[in-house]
């Protein structure tokens, strides 16, 4: 099943999109979060920081694959666009194949250096070792994570986001029963964590493949079709190593934050650890909101329907102020109870670390949410470089101010919480201003 997003309610159809790619990663966050939940409440707080001090190298090298295919699937939205199924099958092809061979690079370097990538962003040795045998056996299963994402981009990009998501449910099934009896009946500790994720992985990622394979006809291919394109790689290789870039660009200023909350001690560890995964699932809805405006854009800039792409934008932008005030709400109402999920009420530093992340960062969710619409517009309309600069900026600033504010001892670890919306605020005016200039505008019209 695909769906066109070149007629039709702007919002209803990006909404319709939208909610099976949420519920998606809602489950996804689920079977993360029972990972911190049980590591936090059955194994100790050190193995809660253990787990959540791997999540930033983990996250790092997950986003790259993320972007080589969320960056290709824009070439194949507007190939759908344009309804050219001949050129579409080559550019999947062509994914595949380069995106497989960085995939296999990245797995074997990243599980070689799994110890000196931890020492550098200051893990405390006291939780060295799980860190490093938890992140040892996930990069072991990066194979499942492109095999996974890759499928699952390319679906979406033709306007599929509902098969993707039942089988992540699956996996995310799957994975909490797999930590249940790794963690709770085998004792195996972080490692069983570790295990029961990329178990899980494999599932969705075999699932969704052999899917897009059998049941999506545009997308059977006989030996000869699945070919390397040198004449499309080079626009291929632009997207995906752009939006790859911009992913890394966003995951590297994550680990070098952790680095900086590593230097406060294993219960801030522990408590920022906690908050992030909060943070994460509370601006889920407009980060999803965002991936699929950029399929809306994409397709209604292959059919050369500008008007509908500004009408899109205005409408994106009414429904992500409110899921913002919304979701700011409810995150502000039940900071306390959030945290208690993770550890036990007895961690009070623990627990008021993440009390001070939610409260600072969940007033301002609405500036994320604007951030990730002007993400998802200009890699919808090709502007991969501006897209990546309002990366850039954001990370860059929450990277400076998280080091300045968090230096003064009045000050601390509260003072990387306040760098976050500095660094999303000041992203905001940037791509606002990018997007009234009209430039963008004008380089659609000469493709």
């Amino acid at each position: 099943m695909v769906t066109d997003m070149r007629t039709g309610n702007p919002t209803k159809l990006i909404l319709k999109f939208a909610f099976p790619m949420l519920i998606g990663n809602i489950f996804q966050q689920l079977y993360n979060m029972v990972d911190s939940v049980i590591v936090g409440k059955f194994i100790g707080k050190n193995a809660l920081a253990a787990v959540g001090s791997s999540f930033s190298l983990m996250n790092f090298v997950t986003v790259l694959i993320i972007g080589l295919c969320l960056g290709s699937s824009v070439v194949v939205s507007q190939y759908f666009g344009a309804e050219d199924y001949t050129n579409l099958k080559r550019v999947v092809s062509t994914s595949f194949i380069f995106t497989f061979i960085l995939t296999m690079i990245l797995s074997i370097s990243t599980f070689i250096f799994t110890k000196p990538l931890l020492r550098l962003i200051q893990t405390p040795e006291e939780i060295l070792d799980g860190s490093t045998y938890y992140l040892k056996i996930v990069f072991a299963g990066l194979i499942f994570t492109f095999l996974y994402n890759m499928a699952a981009s390319i679906l979406r990009a033709l306007g599929n986001s509902k098969t993707p998501l039942y089988f992540l449910i699956v996996a995310s099934l799957v994975n909490i029963v797999l930590d249940l009896l790794f963690i709770l009946k085998l004792k195996m500790g972080v490692e069983g964590a570790a295990y029961a994720t990329i178990i899980s992985q494999a599932v969705s990622s075999i699932l969704c493949l052999l899917y897009a394979l059998l049941k999506v006809p545009m997308l059977r291919m006989s030996p000869k079709e699945f070919v390397f394109d040198r004449t499309l790689f080079p626009v291929i290789a632009k997207y995906s190593l752009l939006t790859c870039m911009q992913q890394s660009i966003m995951a590297t200023g994550m680990v070098a934050v952790q680095g900086i909350v590593n230097t406060f001690g294993s219960d801030v560890i522990a408590g920022y650890a906690a908050a992030v995964k909060v943070d994460s699932l509370a601006y889920l809805p407009v980060q999803d909101f965002g991936n699929a405006f950029s399929t809306y854009v994409a397709q209604n800039i292959g059919a050369g329907k500008i008007d509908r792409v500004k009408q899109g934008l205005r409408s994106a932008v009414r429904t992500v102020f409110i899921f913002c005030v919304i979701i700011s709400t409810g995150i502000l109402l039940s900071s306390k109870q959030l945290m208690t999920i993770f550890v036990d009420p007895s961690e009070v530093k623990v627990i008021q670390t993440g009390i001070d992340y939610i409260t600072t960062v969940g007033i301002f969710y609405m500036l994320i949410g604007f951030l990730f619409l002007y993400y998802g517009f200009f890699r919808g309309v090709g502007n991969l470089t501006m897209s990546m600069k309002l990366t850039v900026v954001s990370l860059g600033i929450r990277v400076l101010m998280s080091y300045i504010l968090s230096s003064f001892p009045s000050i601390g670890p509260k003072g990387i919480w306040w760098s976050i919306p500095l660094g999303w605020i000041i992203a905001d005016a940037i791509g606002f201003i990018a997007y009234k200039s009209g430039k963008w505008e004008r380089d659609v019209s000469k493709i």
